[in-house]
């Protein structure tokens, strides 16, 4: 019986070299064959997108530059606040972004029915309301409201404050 053990412990030992072998040749083949073209690829796709190859030097990009925007400085607001006493003031000072000179012209058109739906709005502000990031937040989306009333149409992209003082 040891014979026949020797023999079959020989034959399992036989069996199991050749996925040995396997598993290095393909080991092997990963190292040297497979992950070179994969760094030679990566290469050649980053050379590619960096713009030294495929790309002559008479080809230009065009460059789309965005016209400089125009600002427009309303006059000064100076109102009390509404509460109880003691009695608050707000001075503002504020510009308005405009996309072009003559959206300019047509807002100036517009000016006595925009200044008059900011001191309507102003007046009725408590100071409590203008506290924080959060209420000048308030007051900016409530003053481009305004606006875009007033004007009927979009004239105004942004309201800049300039000064803003709360007494």
């Amino acid at each position: 019986m040891a014979a026949v053990d020797a023999d079959i412990s020989e034959d399992e030992e036989d069996a199991s070299a050749p996925p040995a072998k396997r598993r290095l040749a393909g080991k092997v083949l990963v190292l040297y064959v497979v992950l070179p073209v994969l760094l030679l690829v990566g290469a050649g796709v980053g050379v590619y997108m960096s713009g030294i190859l495929g790309g002559t030097s008479e080809e230009e990009h065009a460059v789309v530059a965005a016209p400089a925007p125009v600002f427009y400085d309303l006059p000064d607001f100076l109102v009390n606040l509404s509460g109880p006493p003691p009695q608050h003031y707000l001075k503002l000072r504020v510009a308005l972004e405009v996309p072009s000179k003559e959206t300019v012209a047509r807002l100036e058109a517009e000016m006595p029915r925009v200044l008059d739906g900011f001191q309507t709005f102003l007046r009725e502000l408590r100071p409590e309301d203008l506290e924080g990031s959060q209420g000048m937040l308030n007051l900016k989306e409530e003053l481009m409201r305004r606006l875009a009333l007033a004007t009927q149409e979009p004239l105004v992209t942004d309201v800049l404050f300039k000064e803003i003082i709360v007494q």
